[in-house]
C-alpha cells in the first residue's frame, strides 16, 4: 500500500509554483518522489525553491511561465519532455462590486485564470494523448465552485469554467487513461489573503459558516493534490473536491438541544 502513494518516476509540472498553494503542492509532489518542474513568472524565486528542494534530496527544476502569454507557454513547454502530471494553480483575483469591474479587470482575470490555463492544459494534454501513457490533470478551483460569495464575480466565472472543463475533459480523455480533477479550496491562508483574515469581524463570521473552526493551510490542499496525482486515485475523475473545512456543506448555529 505504501507504493500506491509513490510518485517515483513521474514528472509533474506545477504552473504557479512560486508561493502559496502552488509551492506547497510542488513540495508535496517532490516529497512523494516526483521530479517537479516549478513554473511561474518569477524565475529567481523558483530557483531559490528548487535549491531548497534539491538540498533535501528531492528532484526539481524551474522554468519561467506566464500563463497569460501564449509565447511564454510555448517557450516553457519547449524541451521539457514528457509530463505525467499537470497542476494548474496559477491565478489572481480583484475584489470589487460587480458593477464596478472594468473591461480591463475582466480581461486580466480571464486571461490569467482561464484562457491561459485552457491553453496550457490543451497543449500538455495533447502530448499526454500522443504519448499514450496516461496522465493526471488537476486544477485549483475555489470555494466559489460550490458557494456564492460577494465581490468575486469575475473570479467566480473563471473558477466555474474550470470546474465545467474538468468534467468535460474527464469524459473526453478518460479513454486515454487521463484523470482530470479539480480541487476547491476554502479559507486557506496564503500571502494573497492573509491581511483579510486579520480582521476580527471576518474571523467571527467564519466561525459560524463551517464545521471546522480553523482556517486551512496550503499543505491541506497539497495533500489532496498529491493523492490525486498518484495511482491511488486512478478511478477518481471528473470531480470537484472541496478542501474547505465543511463550509460548502455545513453551518453552525447557537441552538443547543
Amino acid at each position: 500500500m505504501n507504493d500506491i502513494f509513490s510518485l517515483a518516476g513521474k514528472t509533474a509540472l506545477v504552473a504557479g509554483a512560486s508561493r502559496g498553494l502552488g509551492l506547497a503542492i510542488a513540495q508535496g509532489l517532490a516529497d512523494a518522489g516526483a521530479h517537479v518542474i516549478l513554473a511561474a513568472r518569477s524565475l529567481d524565486k523558483l530557483e531559490a525553491h528548487v535549491k531548497a528542494l534539491t538540498a533535501k534530496g528531492y528532484s526539481a527544476s524551474a522554468v519561467r511561465l506566464d500563463v497569460a502569454d501564449s509565447k511564454s507557454i510555448d517557450a516553457a513547454l519547449t524541451g521539457l519532455g514528457d509530463i505525467d502530471i499537470l497542476l494548474n494553480v496559477a491565478g489572481m483575483n480583484i475584489r470589487k462590486r460587480f458593477q464596478d469591474y472594468t473591461k480591463q479587470d475582466y480581461d486580466t482575470i480571464l486571461q490569467t485564470n482561464l484562457n491561459g490555463i485552457v491553453e496550457l492544459t490543451q497543449k500538455v494534454g495533447a502530448k499526454m494523448i500522443a504519448r499514450g501513457a496516461g496522465g493526471k490533470i488537476i486544477s485549483i478551483g475555489s470555494l466559489v465552485n460550490n458557494v456564492g460569495l460577494p465581490y468575486v464575480s469575475i473570479y467566480s466565472i473563471t473558477k466555474g469554467a474550470l470546474g465545467s472543463l474538468t468534467k468535460v475533459l474527464a469524459a473526453e480523455w478518460g479513454r486515454y487513461n487521463i484523470q482530470v480533477n479539480c480541487i476547491a479550496p476554502g479559507f486557506i491562508i496564503t500571502d494573497l489573503n492573509r491581511a483579510m483574515w486579520q480582521d476580527d469581524k471576518m474571523n467571527q463570521w467564519r466561525l459560524g459558516v463551517g464545521a471546522n473552526p480553523n482556517v486551512g493551510e496550503p499543505q491541506d490542499v497539497a495533500a489532496l493534490a498529491t493523492f490525486l496525482s498518484g495511482r491511488g486515485a486512478k478511478y477518481i475523475t471528473g470531480q470537484i473536491i472541496a478542501v474547505d473545512g465543511g463550509v460548502s456543506t455545513t453551518a453552525i448555529w447557537p441552538f443547543e438541544p
